[in-house]
Protein backbone atom coordinates (compact mmCIF):
# COMPACT_ATOMS: atom_id res chain seq x y z
CA UNK A 1 0.00 0.00 0.00
CA UNK A 2 1.18 3.73 -0.81
CA UNK A 3 0.16 6.71 1.23
CA UNK A 4 -1.44 9.61 -1.14
CA UNK A 5 -1.57 13.39 0.69
CA UNK A 6 -2.68 15.72 -2.34
CA UNK A 7 -1.68 19.59 -1.38
CA UNK A 8 -2.05 22.67 -3.52
CA UNK A 9 -5.66 23.37 -3.85
CA UNK A 10 -7.54 27.08 -3.09
CA UNK A 11 -9.75 29.48 -4.46
CA UNK A 12 -8.79 31.06 -7.24
CA UNK A 13 -10.68 33.50 -9.97
CA UNK A 14 -11.52 32.54 -13.44
CA UNK A 15 -8.71 32.06 -15.95
CA UNK A 16 -6.29 31.86 -13.36
CA UNK A 17 -3.76 28.59 -12.36
CA UNK A 18 -2.87 26.45 -9.52
CA UNK A 19 -0.24 23.52 -8.88
CA UNK A 20 -1.59 20.70 -7.06
CA UNK A 21 0.58 18.28 -6.22
CA UNK A 22 0.21 14.16 -4.88
CA UNK A 23 2.77 13.45 -2.30
CA UNK A 24 3.54 9.49 -2.17
CA UNK A 25 5.30 7.39 0.59
CA UNK A 26 5.23 3.23 1.55
CA UNK A 27 6.36 1.90 -1.72
CA UNK A 28 8.89 2.59 -4.90
CA UNK A 29 6.92 5.51 -6.25
CA UNK A 30 8.48 4.30 -9.16
CA UNK A 31 6.05 1.20 -9.55
CA UNK A 32 2.93 2.64 -9.93
CA UNK A 33 0.95 4.55 -12.29
CA UNK A 34 -1.04 7.31 -11.20
CA UNK A 35 -3.91 9.30 -11.58
CA UNK A 36 -5.92 12.16 -10.96
CA UNK A 37 -9.40 12.70 -10.23
CA UNK A 38 -12.10 15.06 -9.46
CA UNK A 39 -15.33 15.10 -7.75
CA UNK A 40 -17.86 18.15 -8.22
CA UNK A 41 -20.85 18.72 -5.41
CA UNK A 42 -23.68 16.34 -6.77
CA UNK A 43 -21.50 14.63 -9.33
CA UNK A 44 -19.92 11.30 -9.41
CA UNK A 45 -16.08 11.22 -9.46
CA UNK A 46 -14.54 11.62 -12.98
CA UNK A 47 -11.15 10.68 -14.48
CA UNK A 48 -9.26 14.08 -15.15
CA UNK A 49 -5.81 12.89 -15.77
CA UNK A 50 -3.42 9.24 -15.90
CA UNK A 51 0.12 8.69 -16.32
CA UNK A 52 2.18 5.65 -16.74
CA UNK A 53 5.48 4.98 -14.01
CA UNK A 54 7.82 7.05 -15.69
CA UNK A 55 5.54 9.62 -17.11
CA UNK A 56 5.83 8.91 -20.98
CA UNK A 57 2.07 7.70 -21.63
CA UNK A 58 -0.33 10.64 -20.12
CA UNK A 59 -3.69 10.72 -20.40
CA UNK A 60 -6.03 13.65 -20.05
CA UNK A 61 -9.87 13.85 -19.99
CA UNK A 62 -11.68 16.62 -22.85
CA UNK A 63 -12.59 18.78 -20.92
CA UNK A 64 -9.69 19.66 -19.48
CA UNK A 65 -6.97 18.76 -22.48
CA UNK A 66 -4.53 22.03 -23.22
CA UNK A 67 -5.42 23.77 -19.98
CA UNK A 68 -3.91 20.52 -17.55
CA UNK A 69 -0.64 19.10 -17.64
CA UNK A 70 0.04 16.31 -15.32
CA UNK A 71 3.82 15.20 -14.29
CA UNK A 72 5.62 13.35 -11.79
CA UNK A 73 9.13 13.51 -10.54
CA UNK A 74 10.02 9.62 -9.25
CA UNK A 75 13.00 10.95 -7.36
CA UNK A 76 10.49 13.43 -5.14
CA UNK A 77 7.91 10.82 -5.38
CA UNK A 78 5.52 13.40 -6.25
CA UNK A 79 3.06 13.62 -9.05
CA UNK A 80 1.80 16.98 -10.35
CA UNK A 81 -1.30 18.76 -11.73
CA UNK A 82 -0.26 22.02 -13.39
CA UNK A 83 -3.82 23.35 -13.85
CA UNK A 84 -4.04 26.75 -16.37
CA UNK A 85 -7.17 28.70 -17.65
CA UNK A 86 -9.03 27.45 -14.76
CA UNK A 87 -13.17 27.38 -15.24
CA UNK A 88 -15.65 27.84 -12.37
CA UNK A 89 -16.87 24.55 -13.60
CA UNK A 90 -13.20 22.90 -12.77
CA UNK A 91 -14.49 23.43 -8.95
CA UNK A 92 -14.23 20.03 -6.95
CA UNK A 93 -12.31 18.44 -4.82
CA UNK A 94 -8.68 16.81 -6.47
CA UNK A 95 -7.99 13.20 -5.60
CA UNK A 96 -4.82 11.73 -6.43
CA UNK A 97 -4.75 7.45 -6.98
CA UNK A 98 -2.13 4.79 -7.37
CA UNK A 99 -2.18 1.72 -8.87
CA UNK A 100 0.83 -0.78 -8.83
CA UNK A 101 2.21 -1.38 -12.38
CA UNK A 102 4.78 -3.03 -14.04
CA UNK A 103 6.64 -0.95 -16.07
CA UNK A 104 5.35 -0.32 -20.17
CA UNK A 105 2.90 2.57 -21.17
CA UNK A 106 -0.12 1.51 -19.02
CA UNK A 107 -2.09 3.97 -17.62
CA UNK A 108 -5.57 4.13 -16.25
CA UNK A 109 -8.74 5.57 -16.13
CA UNK A 110 -11.19 4.36 -14.16
CA UNK A 111 -11.46 4.52 -10.37
CA UNK A 112 -12.14 1.03 -10.04
CA UNK A 113 -8.75 0.12 -10.94
CA UNK A 114 -6.60 1.85 -8.15
CA UNK A 115 -7.04 0.97 -4.79
CA UNK A 116 -5.03 3.32 -3.15
CA UNK A 117 -6.33 7.09 -2.91
CA UNK A 118 -5.35 10.66 -0.95
CA UNK A 119 -7.85 12.61 0.71
CA UNK A 120 -8.25 15.13 -1.56
CA UNK A 121 -7.46 18.63 -2.12
CA UNK A 122 -10.49 21.02 -2.50
CA UNK A 123 -10.38 23.68 -5.55
CA UNK A 124 -12.61 26.23 -6.48
CA UNK A 125 -12.58 28.44 -9.32
CA UNK A 126 -14.90 31.86 -9.41
CA UNK A 127 -16.68 33.72 -11.55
Amino acid sequence: QVQLVESGGGLVQAGGSLRLSCAASGRTFSMYAMGWFRQAPGKERESVAAINWNGDSIYYADSVKGRFTCSRDNAKNTMYLQMNSLKPEDTAVYFCAAKQSFGGHSYYTQEYYYPDWGQGTQVTVSS
